[in-house]
């Protein structure tokens, strides 16, 4: 759903697409919704697999006690 889509009266929700920056639709009939196109959810969905995105946490912290050997 792209803004050229819209209607003179339509005064559904646009927010900016997360990948173009395109004004897309942020309704229940957009099914790429946040997104603007299947494309650029694509490209989204591309970047958390190739780790372009990351959520933060704490550091793990190694526990030296696994490391001996035998009791």
């Amino acid at each position: 759903m792209t803004d050229s889509s819209a209607t003179a009266g339509d005064t559904r929700r646009r927010v900016p697409c997360p990948t173009c920056q395109r004004p897309a639709l942020f309704h229940p009939d957009n099914p790429w919704r946040p997104f603007c196109s299947e494309r650029c959810r694509g490209v989204d969905l591309g970047a958390w697999a190739n780790e372009q995105y990351r959520v933060a946490a704490p550091p793990v912290q190694e526990d030296d006690d696994d490391l001996t050997a035998g009791p």
